[in-house]
This record gives C-alpha cells, structure tokens and sequence, in this order.
C-alpha cells in the first residue's frame, strides 16, 4: 500500500489529542488509512536526561534506544486519533513491540519522525495492526519500530494465524528491582504519554484494573538499561511481546542470556509470573 505522507512544521499539541481520544469510543470502519505523517524534531537535552533518570539509563552515552518512542508520540496520536482513523484509541492494546537500532544513536540534535499503520490481521480476540515509526538524521535511516496494537471489539473475515514460538534460550537471575507506585506518574513527565491506567489506582480502574499498573515501554527501557552491557550498539533488533502487566507497586525479576550477538530474557514477579518476554539478535 503506497503511503500518502503529510508533514508537519510544527508538533501536535498533546493536550488536544487526549482529549480527542477520550471522547471518542465507536469503531467507524475496517479498512486503515493511507496517510502517514512526518516531522523534524530537535532533541531537548534537559528532557532526554530526566527520562535517563526515570528508566534507569547512565547520564551519558548515546541516547537510549527507546528514547525515540518519546519523540514520535506526538504524530503517533495525531495519526491514531485522526477522523479517517477507524479504530478509537482508549482501548486499544500494545502486544509486542520491535525496535530496530540501524546505527548507534547520538545524543540531541535534529531528528525527522515518520509514522504510519499498516497490516490489518483477524486476531482470536479481535483484530491487530501494526505502528511503523522510523527515525532519520542527515545521513539517512537510524531507527525503526513496529509496534502491534489490538482492538478487541472487530472481527475480520479471515481466521487468525497461528503463532510460531523459538526455542527458548536458557537464562539466569540478572537483577530485581521495587516498581515504585508513582512510577506511572514519572513516566509521564519525561515521556508525555498520560494514559490513565498507569497513574493511580482510581483512574485504572475505569479501564478494568485493580491498581495503576506501570507502562510497557517503560518496563522495557528499564530492562535495556540493565542489559546493556549485554547488548551491541548498533545493526541489532529488539523485540518484547507484553504478557500480563505489572501492578504498582511491585517488585519484579530480570532473567536474561549470557552476552552476545543473540540473546533472550523475560521480565516475571517474586511468585514467577511472566510479565513480557524479549529477544535480540542482528538486523537480517
């Protein structure tokens, strides 16, 4: 599907969006848009170090390789909360995702963000799609992700396809750490995503959960900046698949591979349960 790209020359404002999204709930079609949007961005050094600080990142070094999500958030909203966009976004849920770092990351500078959606699948408990963000910088393309979201309340002609699972890598106890209540809260600040099933108990009870549970994207920073040294800087793909949300506050445990080229590792609670499951390898 050929891609019709809109730029921006300025960022959406992050309020409007949410407010967008919150007052819109009926699905109005079953077909993805066409359109994909684009930006240049200027990296805020100040912002970049508060969300090191937050997912647990060393002060210096080449940006992280999550930090991209934060950048892209803006026009990833704009996209999805957009009147041809069929799906609403309160509802919609974050399956796996996969980031590809073609070159290692410098730190802040000008960055142009590119979005769209693609590859609409029938899903046993809905349907799925895929949010393609890429980043460039003058010399090209730097980094990739692919994250597949889920709405629940389609159904698709077509029967869903079987999943294929790897063999599983054997792996150790790396480190454990305390999931502080206010981490959702935190999170918020340096990334601007406010989703409220991550702030407080009251506001994630409205969307089905006991207590406020913390954000994926932050628990699979907080796993890379304990991996990194089991990691290489560039040409490799990182790829999690979210199992069951960790409840704030909570304490979890880091499982991982040895280091290397290749490696695995799984995010469980105290009592065993698997919260996200993850992979590394080189980009093919």
């Amino acid at each position: 599907m050929a891609v019709n790209w809109q730029y921006l020359t300025a960022a959406p404002s992050l309020p409007a969006l949410y407010l967008r999204a919150a007052t819109r709930r009926k699905i109005t079609g079953r077909d993805l848009p066409d359109q994909g949007l684009r930006s240049w961005v200027t990296v805020d050094a100040q912002r970049l170090a508060a969300y090191r600080r937050v997912c647990g990142f060393p002060d210096n070094g080449p940006m992280p390789a999550t930090y991209p999500h934060v950048l892209a958030l803006p026009l990833q909203l704009q996209l999805l909360t957009a009147r041809d966009f069929p799906f609403p976004l309160a509802g919609l849920l974050h399956l796996n995702n996969r980031i590809r770092l073609l070159r290692p990351l410098g730190g802040p500078g000008n960055l142009r963000i590119g979005v769209r959606v693609r590859n609409l699948q029938p899903h046993i408990q809905g349907a799925t799609f895929d949010l393609l963000t890429q980043v460039d910088d003058a010399l090209g393309p730097l980094w990739e992700a692919e994250s597949r979201l889920l709405c629940r309340r389609i159904t698709l002609d077509a029967k869903p396809a079987t999943p294929s699972e790897a063999a599983p890598l054997p792996l150790t106890e790396l480190c454990r750490w305390q999931v502080p209540a206010d981490i959702g809260r935190q999170y918020a600040r340096v990334s601007g995503d406010y989703n409220p099933t991550h702030l407080t108990a009251l506001s994630a009870r409205w969307f089905g959960f006991p207590r406020a549970i913390a954000h994926g994207l932050w628990n699979k920073a907080r796993i890379l900046a304990a991996l990194q040294a089991h990691l290489p800087s560039a040409n490799i793909e990182i790829e999690v698949a979210f199992k069951r949300p960790v409840r704030l506050p909570g304490e979890v445990v880091l499982w991982a591979s040895a280091p290397g080229s290749n490696g695995a590792f799984r995010l469980s609670g105290t009592r065993g349960l698997e919260h996200l499951i993850g992979l590394w390898r080189p980009i093919a």
